[in-house]
Order: C-alpha cells, then structure tokens, then sequence
C-alpha cells in the first residue's frame, strides 16, 4: 500500500518546509515583498499548511479544522515561531490522517471535486505532495533573496 510511503515523503516535505522558514534571518524577512515574485515565504508557509490542514485533515479525517484561504495570503508578520508551530500541526494532522486511511478509501473517489473530472483520493495526495514540494521551491527561492537583500541593508 502507498500510505507509509506518502507518509514518509509528506513529512520529509514539511520537515524541508520547516527547515527552509528557520533559516530566514528574522521574522520580518519572511514577509519582505520581492519583485517578480507574487508571494513572500511567509505567505506560501500559511498556504501550505492551510491547503494541506483543509485537504487532508478536515476532508478525510473531519479535524474540524476551518480554512481561510485568502488570510493565508494576505495576513502578515507572523512569527517564525508561530509558522513552525503550525507547520509542526500540520505534520501531525497529517500523519494522523494518513495513518487511518484504508485501501479502499484510497480507491474512491476523492470528496471534494477541485479538477474537471473526479479522482480517486490517491491521486489528490500525489497531487498535494507535489504542490507541497513546489511551493518549498518558491519559498526557498524568496528565502535566498530576502536574506541577500537584508544583508546588503546591514553592510
């Protein structure tokens, strides 16, 4: 069954999403506008662990957990602090949903239809897991820049 598997490879991606929020210098880092890129670390982090929280927590194991898709794009200056708590919730409401899921539930179709035709629970996780580890992507990319443009205004 592919569930250890996805379990293994969504924990490795929000570990690697944790890593990457700690490594911005400061707080305020995460939230530095750059040009050409629509959002900031901070931003992406909420997202990240919004849809994921929403998708596989309050869909598939009824968490209760409640998204606010637009706060996780327009709220700012949170706490690096606060964002890795969060991220550490959402690994464990991950995990969590993961751990329960049956073969079957796998095979059916997943309860909220976000494509132009249905797919079957697997293939949203795949799905989540890549979007999880694109966004790492762009978040490590902003981290890169962010620190390079707070270090120039500390020389």
């Amino acid at each position: 069954m592919i569930t250890p598997i996805l379990i293994q490879l969504f924990e490795q991606g929000l570990t690697k999403l944790s890593n990457e929020i700690d490594q911005y210098p400061d707080d305020a880092s995460l939230w530095i506008p750059l040009e050409g890129i629509t959002n900031a670390g901070g931003n992406l982090c909420l997202h990240l662990n919004g849809n994921l929280q929403h998708f596989l927590g309050a869909v598939l194991n009824d968490s209760g957990y409640v998204r606010n898709r637009d706060a996780e794009f327009s709220l700012k200056n949170i706490s690096k602090k606060k964002l890795l708590d969060e991220v550490e919730a959402t690994k464990m409401s991950v995990r969590d949903t993961l751990e329960q899921l049956s073969k079957k539930t796998l095979e059916q179709t997943y309860p909220i239809q976000l494509f132009d035709e249905p797919v079957t629970t697997e293939y949203m996780l795949v799905y989540l897991l890549s979007h999880l580890n694109y966004h790492i992507g762009q978040i490590n990319y902003h981290r890169r820049l962010a620190a390079t443009k707070v270090a120039a205004t500390q020389a």
